[in-house]
Parts: structure tokens; C-alpha cells; sequence
């Protein structure tokens, strides 16, 4: 039931015609999994908390910086160098006293995906790699739980619902991940800042149409929109039944060609001769805590090249292994025989 206090706060939602009190329960006791409290996430969580929904996880091993203010509207100045997942509980807390957030700091992962997954009712990938991208269509289909997907690029959105009812998945619209260096994240390209607010609202109304059953949800439906242009398209895809045939999850780092150093053999090298380490997260993150070494930005990597020596071994990191896995390519591509390595151990 809802108390007098929830009537007053979703009172439009209750005299919504095709809505009602009864759509509204089923939002106050639906679980939501928001992977990603970044540029889609921030806006998904912020609506999602207002329509109502009762229980609201949200995984996220990153903390915030000043790049982010740009589109991620959860945050503001005085959450810089703190957990994102953190700032955006008790900004959510604040917002609607109704619901529970639940949060993970952490990298979602093949060894817990499905242990947290499992928890909810659905899940919203806001994520901005590939690998994270395949991980949540895999483990949603071995769990049967739909799955809303959202991605940007530049001034372009896309939308999409897989899983949902025997629906098609990810891999029935993207059966590969593309080549490492093809798509490259807004670290190195930018993204309008309303690109992903529109996309992750767009991604918190499939959530809520799923959820109280009303509408019709982009199930085998790719939506796309670009903003300079104002153009906005569906594409229709279906299902290959052979992609609901998972029942474990695999490997999920599709760029081996990439080697890669623990920060214990780092350090081995270290004692032994003169290591360039190269950190390309942002400026604000670098001084809040660090490994030493120089600091590159992934966005600046092009126009500071000249800083790298290309005749020295040189390991790069970040914090979750995306942004360095960018620069590694950058770097190559201007220096081609450097040696060069991934830090894998990301401890920041």
C-alpha cells in the first residue's frame, strides 16, 4: 500500500490515465541494477528514484572528477575525489526518503555478476565499454532478467530492451565486439553533456514501461537519435536462439593483442631498470592519490606526446583499465616499436 505521504509525492502519477495506484506499487516494489553512475546512469538514477521505484542498486568502482561535472548531473564540485556511488545515494536519499539504495563499489565482473544481478528485477547498462556490455547481456540471460541498454557517441544515442519476454539479446544485435581502438570513449572524443542525460532518461522510461507493464518496450528494437540533426530512427532486429544458449560466463577482455604487468612485477621492474610510468586518468584523480610516474590525461595523450620516451619501457594505468587500454593505442600508433604494457592491478 502507499502511505498518505507517497500518494501526495506520485499524485500525478495517480491520476495518470493507463497508470494509476496500481502501476505505482508495482514501481515501489520493483529492484532496479543500474550498472554505471556516469553520464547515462546519473539521470536513469535520478528518474528512477523520483517515479518511485522501491529497492535501487547502483555498481560503480570509480570516484568522481571534474570532467564529469560536465554531463554526470548527480555530482557537484564538493563531490570531486569521492565515490561516485556514494554521492549518488545521498543525493538519491535526499530526493525521495521512500526508496532504498543499495550500492557496490566495485568492478562488476564475471567472478559477481551474477551473485548481485540476481537480486534484482531488472538491470540498466550504463556502462561505456565492450566488455562490460557483453558481461551484462551474458549474465542477464543466464538469470532471465531483461536488460535496458544505453550507449553515446559524440551527439548520438541509442536505446534498446534485450531479453525482455524471450525477446532478442545484445549479442543477437551486436554478435562481436568491435575492434579494439574502433569506438573510442569520451575521454578521448568528447560527448555533447545532454547526449547521455537524454539517453539515460530515454533508458529510465524503458525501465519503468517494463516494470508496470504499460506501453510497448524497445524489445528487438534498436533506437538511434542525432542530435545536430534532430534525426531519430528505429531499426528492427531478431532473435537467434543460439545466443540464449549461455549458461556460463567467459572471458570478457576482447584486446589481447595489449600485454599487460601486475603492479607486483611493475615494481620488480623498477628495481631493475628505468620504468616510464604513464597515468591518464584525470588531474584532480592523479593528485588525489597515486602511483608516482607522469600525468597524461587520455584526452591530452595526442597533443603531449612528445612528453614519452619511446625508447623506454613504459607501463600505463588508469583506474578501471579502459582509459589506458586508449592511450596504449594513441601511443602506438605514434611510437610503434615502444615497448608497452597494461598495469592490470588498479588499486586507486
Amino acid at each position: 500500500m502507499l502511505s498518505k505521504e507517497e500518494k501526495e509525492r506520485y499524485s500525478r502519477h495517480l491520476i495518470l490515465e493507463g497508470f494509476g495506484e496500481e502501476a505505482q506499487l508495482k514501481l515501489k516494489n520493483a529492484k532496479v541494477l543500474v550498472v554505471g553512475a556516469g553520464g547515462l546512469g546519473c539521470p536513469a538514477l535520478l528518474y528512477l528514484s523520483a517515479a518511485g521505484v522501491g529497492t535501487i542498486g547502483i555498481i560503480d568502482d570509480d570516484i568522481v572528477s571534474e570532467s564529469n561535472l560536465q554531463r554526470q548531473i548527480l555530482f557537484s564540485i564538493e563531490d570531486v575525489g569521492k565515490q561516485k556511488v556514494l554521492s549518488a545515494k545521498a543525493k538519491l536519499n535526499s530526493q525521495n526518503p521512500f526508496i532504498q539504495i543499495e550500492t557496490y563499489f566495485k568492478r562488476i565482473n564475471a567472478e559477481n555478476a551474477c551473485d548481485i544481478i540476481k537480486n534484482y528485477d531488472l538491470v540498466l547498462d550504463s556502462s561505456d565499454n565492450f566488455a562490460t556490455r557483453y558481461l551484462l547481456n551474458d549474465a542477464c540471460v543466464i538469470l532471465n532478467k531483461p536488460l535496458v541498454y544505453g550507449s553515446i557517441y559524440k551527439f548520438e544515442g541509442q536505446v534498446s530492451v534485450f531479453n525482455y519476454k524471450n525477446g532478442p539479446t545484445y549479442r543477437c544485435l551486436f554478435p562481436e565486439p568491435p575492434n579494439e581502438g574502433e569506438m573510442p570513449a569520451c575521454g578521448e572524443v568528447g560527448v555533447l553533456g545532454v547526449l547521455p542525460g537524454i539517453t539515460g532518461t530515454w533508458q529510465a522510461t524503458e525501465a519503468i514501461k517494463i516494470i508496470t507493464e504499460i506501453g510497448e518496450p524497445l524489445s528487438g528494437k534498436l533506437l538511434r537519435f542525432e542530435l545536430l540533426s534532430n534525426s531519430i530512427s528505429t531499426f528492427e532486429f531478431e532473435a537467434d536462439e543460439k545466443n540464449k544458449l549461455i549458461s556460463k560466463l567467459g572471458e570478457y577482455d576482447f584486446n589481447c593483442e595489449i600485454n599487460s604487468v601486475s603492479l607486483d612485477k611493475l615494481k620488480d621492474l623498477e628495481k631493475k631498470e628505468t620504468i616510464q610510468l604513464v597515468d591518464v586518468r584525470d588531474k584532480n584523480e592523479f593528485e588525489t592519490k597515486n602511483l608516482k610516474g607522469i600525468n597524461i590525461p587520455v584526452s591530452e595523450i595526442k597533443t603531449r606526446i612528445t612528453e614519452l620516451n619511446p625508447n623506454l619501457k613504459t607501463v600505463v594505468h588508469c583506474k578501471s583499465g579502459v582509459r589506458s587500454k586508449q592511450a596504449i593505442e594513441i601511443i602506438k600508433g605514434y611510437y610503434p616499436e615502444i615497448e608497452i604494457y597494461n598495469l592490470t592491478d588498479y588499486n586507486l
